[in-house]
């Protein structure tokens, strides 16, 4: 049996589901790390058109918000570029996606230098040896996951999955907005396929 997407991290202190994992993704300047699995008994050439799910994952509360019609948004423009069409009644492959925040811990060791003084009543001076040793530093952090599923609407059966992960920062709204599209580009350069083929592409 394939694996799917969930990632277990390492010591999680809880786990904060909704659009706060939309305030992420500023970790580090080449953008977030991005996770991807899929079916692989799945026919791919068998996929022309797509719609949403109904409710979305990030809509669980039963109402909308701009960062998830901005998901949207993207969404349909990847998915688009790639030949597939919006078919709300009876698509293909029904898309899916949400977000959750993670308290994490991070525990590592640092190299230390110190000196251990004693004095040598012979010498009547000091005397100093150097001690090499490990200190041990805890880092405590939010990390957000934005998930986007493909799902095989006829089976109901996920055939692809890719995740954006990065560290959960303060920003502007115009800056969460932005972090979405970049995150949404980096999940689908991962997804190699074209509508109504198998084959694999190049990674845009």
């Amino acid at each position: 049996m394939w694996s799917l997407r969930r990632i277990t991290p390492r010591p999680v202190a809880r786990v904060l589901s909704g659009l706060a994992v939309l305030l992420l993704l500023a970790a580090c300047a080449t953008g977030p790390r991005v996770r991807t699995d899929f079916d692989p008994e799945a026919d791919f050439s068998r996929y022309r058109s797509y719609a949403f799910f109904q409710p979305l994952a990030m809509e669980e509360s039963g109402y909308t918000s701009y960062i998830t019609e901005r998901i949207k948004t993207d969404v349909r423009r990847e998915m688009e570029a790639r030949g597939y069409v919006f078919d709300d009644k009876s698509p293909d492959l029904r898309v899916n996606f949400q977000g959750i925040v993670q308290e994490k811990t991070d525990v590592y060791s640092v190299p230390r230098t110190d000196f251990n003084y004693f004095y040598s009543y012979r010498a009547r001076r000091y005397y100093g040896v150097p001690v090499w040793y490990d200190q041990t530093q805890v880092s405590q952090y939010r990390e957000g996951t934005l998930t986007i599923d493909l799902v095989d609407a006829a089976r109901n059966r996920l055939v692809w999955t890719g995740s954006a992960i990065g560290r959960v920062t303060q920003k502007t709204p115009q800056e969460r907005a932005a972090e979405v599209d970049r995150a949404i580009a980096s999940v689908f350069m991962q997804f190699p396929y074209r509508a109504g083929s198998s084959q694999v592409t190049a990674a845009n």
